[in-house]
């Protein structure tokens, strides 16, 4: 007769505080549901989503401290062992740096060059992907958008679109 033992439970598990965290969460958008008025099946009120996709969250969230308290999980110094930080970093200033340039610039004039930097230097691409990729999908999204369904894009100073 084989016994198993159980990983003792550790303060620093990190599945254990994210379980914490979505169970905060779901109470939080049960709640909103509750002051929104459910209302009831047949006539729903416009807290009546909110408060079962909340019920839903709490639910997942106690299967994932019941999981973390009874299997162990990862701390969260294991988490970060290893993290290359300079592709995110530099995908946040490229992000800040097209927020700042959408409305002087545009949005093609601005889009375009983030698409092909993104394309080249975040995930290599070879140059005859990342060029036609980094023009046609924001022209493909410029042309939906201001055409197909009529919204309004910044032009910038060269008024393009």
């Amino acid at each position: 007769m084989s016994s198993t033992t159980r990983p003792p439970f550790r303060l620093n598990n990190s599945e254990f505080w994210t379980g914490v965290i979505g169970l905060g969460l779901g109470a939080f958008v049960i709640n909103s549901g509750l002051k929104l008025k459910l209302g009831t099946i047949n006539d729903p009120g416009s807290g009546f989503m909110m408060f079962y996709i909340g019920l839903m969250m709490c639910a997942f969230a106690v299967g994932i401290i019941l999981a973390s308290v009874t299997e162990g999980g990862p701390t969260f110094g294991s988490r970060w062992e290893d993290a290359r930080w300079s592709k995110p970093v530099l995908i946040i200033v490229c992000l800040i740096a097209y927020a700042f340039a959408l409305e002087p610039l545009g949005f093609l004039v601005a889009t375009i060059p983030l698409m092909l930097l993104l394309l080249r230097i975040i995930d290599p691409v070879r140059w005859t992907l990342a060029i036609p990729l980094a023009v046609l999908a924001p022209v493909g999204v410029w042309w939906v958008l201001k055409h197909g369904l009529a919204i309004m894009l910044p032009t910038g100073t060269f008024e393009i679109g």
